[in-house]
């Protein structure tokens, strides 16, 4: 099977979850093809039937912004044209999906199936843009086969946008051999050198996920027992978040890591995870916590409702809860016994559920009902 994975090459969730299922899928003999702007940053190495395609955007006077998604529809004909694909996987509508359209336009006849997967902010942000409303219904209702990450956004989808077609939900993966809690490249004295408690958060930094809930959760704890906050990641609200820090006069306890390619290897040294989000589809971020035995303090709402059981593998509040998550934090931190039983529910829950093993099987499935079907 020869598929085209299109994607954004960053370190959002869409992102690792396109590269990582085309590797595996390289892995198992089928001819992947990423194309993008850039390699998807966990294209890391060499690896036997994977290639990359990029796209190149060129700034036309005409344009006042370069026109991604025309680019993104010629490179697919090109790689089409040379490699006979079968799949266009786009990951997200817009732009993925409407450039992969517009590509099977210009194809003609032999063209490849094309299948969108939806993982959420394409949805629930963009969707909700009225400007972009009829785009994202085109796009999805055009896709040979649909999938969404979880059942939360599956129903979102069909009600927000009156989408009558099949859309079969598959779940985020864990490569749980590598996301195991192993801390052998993780030096925690560095982090806690007194043996403190390490409270973790890793995500683009967007004002979604609550970067000042994570800071008054992680300063109320603080104030109750010797604890570190490690925040991994850069985006538009890491100034703000810095500026908070020094005005809460915690920055000694805080550390700012930014961009982290081998996040298996920190998370082994977190005692405890934070997602506090407005949003959440899935929440891959705290799936890989959980297969390194890192239990998650989260919102109730999403898909992340699907990943954390509640009071088992960690605790979900309402969004804002700054208190209620700080007492819960708190709760888990102090008792060692109870601790220790949320993290082997959370790397359990990891591996029985959510395993690369169990879900790669499904996509495949799913790409031969898609190409029996009649154009």
């Amino acid at each position: 099977m020869k598929v085209a994975m299109i994607c954004y090459p960053t370190h959002g969730g869409s992102g690792v979850v396109a590269t990582e299922l085309g590797l595996e899928l390289a892995r198992l003999d089928h001819e992947v093809h990423f194309i993008s702007y850039s390699a998807p940053f966990r294209l890391r190495e060499f690896q036997q039937n994977v290639y990359y395609h990029e796209v190149e955007v060129s700034a036309y006077p005409l344009f006042k912004y370069p026109p991604y998604d025309l680019s993104l529809a010629t490179k697919i004909v090109q790689v089409n044209k040379e490699h006979h694909l079968d799949i266009i996987h786009a990951h997200y509508a817009i732009p993925h999906a409407t450039s992969a359209y517009l590509a099977r336009q210009i194809m003609g006849n032999q063209h490849p199936k094309i299948i969108t997967t939806l993982h959420g902010t394409d949805i629930t942000l963009v969707g909700n843009d009225n400007s972009f409303f009829e785009a994202v219904k085109f796009s999805i209702e055009v896709s040979d086969g649909i999938t969404a990450v979880s059942n939360y956004l599956a129903k979102r989808t069909k009600t927000d946008f009156l989408i009558e077609k099949d859309i079969q939900v598959i779940y985020n993966f864990i490569d749980s051999q590598k996301y195991n809690g192993a801390v052998s490249n993780c030096n925690i004295k560095r982090f806690a050198p007194h043996g403190e408690k390490i409270i973790l958060h890793t995500s683009n930094f967007r004002k979604v996920k609550r970067l000042p809930d994570i800071v008054h959760v992680f300063q109320r704890v603080r104030k109750r027992m010797p604890c570190k906050l490690i925040l991994v990641g850069e985006g538009p609200e890491l100034q703000s978040t810095h500026q908070l820090v020094m005005e809460l006069g915690i920055s000694d306890d805080v550390l700012f890591l930014g961009t982290q390619h081998y996040m298996e290897n920190i998370l082994g040294c977190a005692d405890l995870f934070l997602l506090p989000s407005d949003e959440e589809s899935f929440g891959l971020a705290a799936l890989e916590a959980m297969s390194c035995k890192t239990p998650v303090i989260g919102t109730q709402i999403g898909g992340i409702t699907e990943v954390v059981d509640h009071g088992i593998n960690g605790f979900l509040h309402p969004v804002g809860d700054i208190d209620g998550m700080a007492a819960s934090a708190y709760k888990l931190l102090s008792n060692d016994n109870m601790l220790k039983k949320f993290k082997d529910a959370a790397r359990l829950k990891a591996e029985t559920a959510f395993d690369m093993q169990l879900i790669i099987p499904q996509y495949l499935e799913y790409y031969k009902k898609i190409l029996q079907q009649n154009s």
